[in-house]
């Protein structure tokens, strides 16, 4: 059996607040394997949105280990991890995050500003990003000009622009009407599919939870739960 992508080990995190520590994530232990689509539900407080920043290397833990897509998180330098992330992760927001003066290709280009490809190549594989999430067509308008749909699976091309091995997607349909987010799972599940993607999707909206091939839950900082649901999800 092959590695898992995703493998947390006694991993903690604690943050300072208001003279108090308050423990966000304890001992956490969890294997995510690769290919496969995880949503990750859980209470307000529970620690779903620290476990996505930790895994996509945008905080560190204060214990424990972390290995994610063949790395051992703790072992990378600031440097190296900047590297690791851009290539291996890719990141869908909630608020969608987009640039207000970039048009969607632009945006979708940025994060190729740091690799060795010519603005040709980059420009080319952004188009190709923005026509896979159907915006074939929208390449010049900027957000304003975009539904919040639209602006979402711009921000979706901008994660997969890189090809990474990891999705993470924290609440990508919270500020969507019901037919966008429709649109934007529909999407989720293609990439997981098709492009065997490995996704982890931060929800707490069950219906969205339903597209996801397993359902991690989480309490107060550790693993509650964890439910597979291949068939339904596979039928949608």
């Amino acid at each position: 059996m092959s590695d898992p992508m995703i493998r947390v080990r006694d991993l903690s995190k604690r943050y300072a607040r208001g003279g108090e520590t308050l423990t966000v994530l304890d001992r956490l232990n969890l294997e995510m394997e690769e290919g496969r689509f995880y949503a990750l539900m859980g209470p307000s407080g529970s620690g779903k949105t620290t476990l996505l920043n930790l895994i996509g290397g945008l905080d560190t833990p204060d214990s424990g280990s972390l290995f994610v897509a063949g790395e051992d998180l703790a072992r990378l330098s600031g440097a190296e991890l900047a590297h690791w992330r851009g290539a291996s992760v890719g990141f869908v927001f909630q608020g969608f995050n987009l640039i207000p003066v970039l048009t969607a290709i632009e945006n979708v280009m940025l994060p190729l500003t740091l690799t060795s490809l010519s603005k040709a190549q980059r420009r080319k594989n952004a188009e190709t990003a923005l026509r896979l999430v159907g915006l074939g067509d929208r390449l010049d308008h900027r957000p304003r000009q975009l539904s919040g749909g639209q602006e979402q699976r711009v921000a979706i091309a901008r994660a997969i622009v890189t090809d990474p091995k990891v999705i993470l997607a924290d609440e990508p349909t919270g500020d969507l009407d019901r037919k966008s987010a429709e649109q934007v799972l529909d999407l989720l599940q293609r990439l997981n599919r098709e492009f065997k993607k490995t996704i982890l999707m931060v929800t707490h909206d069950p219906h969205a939870a339903e597209r996801a091939q397993s359902v991690v839950h989480l309490d107060k900082g550790q693993l509650g739960r964890i439910e597979h649901n291949d068939a339904g999800a596979a039928a949608r």
